[in-house]
């Protein structure tokens, strides 16, 4: 056995039983690929490595400018012009040497899909549709989970594909008995078990997910349950319809961001109204001071919004490492201004093709 201070980082939970040792040694072993590090992947690193993960790859293959500066916390005016992946490992490796850190400063879209069989989650940050449909297709063919965030200055947004995956609820055992059977379309009870814990009898409801990718995702309709109703149409934030907008418009123009042109901004506006109707929803809710609020927005970091949406992100791949809690299924919009960071399950209304069709 090893002094006192053997360990010490990691082991005391170890105590709590071998449940924890489990979901600690998923946790310990885990290999992540993060793309992209700007200020969102700055607060995703943090988290990750704090938490002790096995190991991280930082991938980007741009440099560090000045505007940089203002919201990433692992760099310098020092290191404008270097790498943004290469300048900011070092500071990284400061929050726990036990991580094994990588770096690549390789264009994401030169790898080929076997690339990601060697990571056991990818995380792309950042990032315009067409590339972040590209890596989730990637990620899909060696069966790895996928998740995609970014930020635009008070506005940002998760997603999550974790293809097929399985997690534990522990709740108190009712009198009732749980049953094995479908919860929504995406969510099934596969399994459930009992323990005993401080004199109360405790089951383990064990719960499977289905994910579709991004594109899909992004072409999909709102649930029923959100738009059954005049009031909940008017609870779904105009930034899901911005953030369609957005992806359309680089699809269409072949630029990253719209500026301030009236050409620009009357186009955005166009595809904006489409994507807003497309999602059935009232027009009263797509007001323009919204639209001019984003559109002032796009391409911008703010730490605050960057932090929330980074320990959200870290938060959620810790719960899939170790197979616990319900995950994000599958896309959390961000308004920081409301402050408010609601869930909507984005999904073709067919069922996917892996399972059984009722009769």
């Amino acid at each position: 056995m090893g002094g006192p201070g053997s360990g010490t980082v990691y082991d005391r939970p170890l105590r709590r039983g071998r449940c924890v040792k489990s979901n600690l040694d998923r946790l310990r072993s885990a290999n992540i690929l993060l793309i992209g590090m700007k200020a969102l992947a700055n607060e995703i690193a943090k988290n990750l490595v704090l938490a002790g993960i096995g190991s991280l790859t930082i991938l980007d293959d741009q440099v560090i400018t000045e505007e940089d500066l203002g919201s990433q916390f692992f760099i310098s005016e020092l290191h404008v012009g270097i790498n943004r992946a290469t300048a900011a490992v070092a500071q990284v490796r400061t929050l726990n040497p036990r991580v094994a850190l990588t770096v690549d400063t390789e264009s994401i879209l030169l790898k080929p899909p076997e690339f990601y069989s060697m990571f056991d989650m990818i995380i792309a940050t950042d990032l315009d549709l067409t590339s972040l449909s590209t890596i989730n297709a990637s990620c899909r063919f060696v069966n790895k989970p996928f998740y995609a965030a970014g930020s635009h200055g008070f506005y940002g947004f998760i997603f999550a594909d974790l293809i097929t995956h399985d997690y534990v609820i522990e709740r108190e055992k009712s009198n009732v008995p749980t049953q094995l059977k479908p919860e929504t379309v995406t969510r099934t009870i596969i399994a459930t078990n009992t323990k005993k814990e401080n004199g109360k009898h405790i089951e383990m409801v064990t719960k499977r997910e289905l994910y579709w990718p991004i594109n899909l995702a992004n072409t999909s309709p709102l649930q029923p349950e959100n738009i059954s109703s005049r009031r909940r149409k008017m609870q779904v934030p105009p930034l899901l319809t911005c953030l369609r907008a957005l992806w359309e418009f680089q699809n269409l123009s072949g630029r990253a961001l719209p500026t301030h042109s009236h050409q620009d901004l009357q186009f955005f506006t166009t595809l904006a109204t489409e994507k807003h109707k497309e999602l059935q929803l009232p027009s009263e809710t797509l007001k323009s001071e919204f639209l001019r609020s984003f559109l002032q927005n796009v391409g911008s970091e703010i730490a605050p919004v960057t932090a929330f949406l980074g320990g959200q992100l870290a938060q959620d791949v810790i719960n899939v490492l170790g197979q616990r809690e319900q995950p994000i299924q599958n896309f959390l919009l961000f308004d920081s201004e409301d402050s408010k960071g609601p869930v909507y399950a984005l999904h073709p209304i067919f069922p996917p093709l892996d399972e059984p069709v009722a009769a």
